[in-house]
């Protein structure tokens, strides 16, 4: 998860106004407003096979608002989706496991090895990814957010 915070001289209602117009502009976005202080959004995906492109990251954001200043920070975090997470976990986990399982109940066979050794670079593969695109999509979201609100 990273963290990024800014000030606006704005009020939290503009804020979340600005920010709303914005992403419907674009498209393409889930905009989730819970309350006056916090939201998030995510791309949104059109078909399910685009999720292992589209939708890793989630931005969640806090408003806090200084009313003698009149000033909003803003404090945005941006975090993997857990189910990408679940995925590398799930791939490292089984190949582990069809490895030890394999060792276990078997007469050493190598491919079988081979196979378990597969399994588990596919899930560091795909770890490796996420993190990649993770770092990728974070840049663009502040990007997004900067050209927003001028900073």
């Amino acid at each position: 998860m990273k963290n990024w915070n800014f000030k606006l001289k704005k009020r939290p209602k503009e804020v979340i106004e600005e920010l709303t117009s914005e992403l419907n502009s674009i498209g393409g976005f889930s905009f989730n407003n819970k309350n006056t202080n916090t939201f998030n959004f995510r791309k949104r995906i059109l078909y399910p096979w685009y999720y292992a492109f589209q939708n890793w990251t989630v931005v969640n954001g806090e408003l806090v608002e200084n009313s003698v200043e009149n000033i909003t920070e803003v404090k945005i975090s941006f975090k993997q989706h857990f189910l990408i997470i679940l995925i590398i976990i799930t791939h490292l986990i089984l190949g582990f496991g069809l490895i030890l399982g394999l060792f276990l109940a078997t007469k050493n066979e190598p491919l079988n090895y081979i196979l378990g050794g597969l399994v588990i670079a596919f899930g560091i593969i795909i770890w490796i990814t996420a993190t990649r695109k993770f770092k990728n999509d974070s840049e663009k979201y502040k990007v997004l957010i900067t050209k927003t609100f001028g900073i």
